[in-house]
């Protein structure tokens, strides 16, 4: 990426606000029809479906052949203001090594593309992809199945080294052997704090009078559950069934009530800017944006806390180009690297190191991102932010069930 001043210039370029990739992927939802076939298939720990430690590598042809298959969510990049076929950083990860990257922005949806691969990985075949990056939930089930390889921290120095330590260990992959954040975020509350006339601190609050049918959640359990179930004090780096159906139990009463105006996919931003809601879960790059045409809209991490997710690369069984993707996954977290993709996407940088970079942008814009807690959160905002325990397969089937049923899906 060459010197800071070369970062620099380069930041200082940076376009007027985009879409978010939630936001313009909105409106999915996760029916009982595919999430249930779904959790059939891993929570009856189906043995042909686990592959052994062993069986996961392929022959490596990264020497012979300098490629690799890349494939990752739409809107999840940087582009080139003039050519938007064209990706700057994946464009110097070539000029550095010299490998070629086929990217593809196919993945809309976290069952859709399991569906998509998982004939190829249980049984036993290559899925013609070297990288993938998926949601903390759904990358939880792949390192469950065996369908991902463990990576050589060796060969990745920036990762071992710059990698946010409140990443650093999920309940699902102990050690990040198996996965490294591509971006991370929060799920807390979005709020329009001039038509509230008043703060949001706790998810209580969204349960108050003024509220009723002026509040939306999200549709899908595993968005969900973490903030509902930290308002009612439950430890979610733990939590148990009775957390559960405790949560459950209240926002059946609070749908019941008419409280709940509706459950979202990530359309929950058209009602929030509209005002057709007043407060609602949120994904904090979503928030980013919508506060970019509309300053009264808020983000709020509750006192009692709020779930850190990040969504990961993996390197699926039997890629042919093992090597070069761990070449790709530590060029992503050299920091001026990092910078460039983060004033890009604006979800938590996973790479802390990568906020002085941007501070020293000769452009002010770009400059104050470092400043955001949204992108860089600051301490106090980090002693709320856990990692929640993710659903198990052996949970998922009863669990789903319960939750769509109050949802309606």
């Amino acid at each position: 990426m060459g010197d800071l001043g070369r970062v620099s210039h380069r930041l200082s370029r940076r376009p007027a606000r985009r879409l978010s990739r939630r936001t313009v992927l909105r409106g999915i939802g996760y029916g009982i029809g595919t999430t249930g076939a779904l959790a059939a298939l891993t929570g009856c720990g189906v043995p042909a479906a686990y592959v052994k430690p062993g069986e996961r590598a392929a022959a490596d042809s990264s020497d012979r052949d300098r490629s690799l298959q890349f494939a990752n969510w739409p809107l999840y990049i940087d582009t080139d203001e003039e050519n938007k076929s064209k990706r700057p950083t994946l464009d110097e990860f070539t000029r550095r090594t010299g490998i070629s990257v086929r990217y593809t922005e196919e993945i809309n949806d976290n069952d859709e593309f399991f569906g998509k691969v998982s004939p190829a990985l249980m049984n036993h075949q290559e899925t013609g992809r070297d990288l993938i990056v998926m949601s903390d939930w759904m990358a939880a089930r792949f390192v469950r199945l065996g369908w991902v390889q463990e990576m050589d921290r060796a060969k990745q120095p920036n990762v071992a080294k710059y990698l946010d330590p409140q990443l650093r260990g999920p309940a699902f992959d102990k050690g990040r052997l198996h996965s490294v954040p591509w971006q991370s975020g929060i799920t807390g509350i979005a709020y329009n704090r001039k038509k509230l006339g008043r703060e949001i601190k706790h998810t209580s609050d969204l349960w108050r009078p003024e509220l009723k049918g002026k509040v939306t959640l999200f549709s899908g359990l595993d968005e969900s559950f973490s903030l509902l179930m930290q308002g009612l004090g439950a430890d979610v780096t733990q939590w148990t069934a009775d957390d559960f159906h405790r949560m459950c139990e209240q926002v059946e009463k609070l749908v019941e009530s008419k409280h709940i105006r509706r459950f979202t996919g990530n359309d929950y931003v058209k009602d929030l800017a509209s005002g057709d809601v007043l407060a609602c879960q949120a994904y904090s790059g979503d928030v980013i944006q919508l506060q970019a045409d509309n300053p009264d809209i808020e983000f709020v991490v509750p006192e009692e806390g709020a779930e850190l997710w990040a969504e990961s690369l993996m390197i699926p069984n039997l890629a042919k180009h093992k090597r070069n993707a761990e070449k790709l996954i530590d060029h992503y977290y050299d920091p001026e690297v990092a910078a460039e993709l983060a004033t890009w996407v604006n979800y938590v940088c996973p790479v802390p190191a990568a906020r002085d970079i941007i501070a020293s942008s000769k452009d002010e814009e770009t400059a104050a991102l470092a400043e955001d807690p949204l992108i860089f959160p600051d301490g106090e905002v980090r002693k709320r932010l856990v990692i929640a325990r993710d659903i198990t397969a052996q949970e998922r089937l009863e669990f789903a069930k319960t939750w769509n049923g109050i949802v309606g899906l």
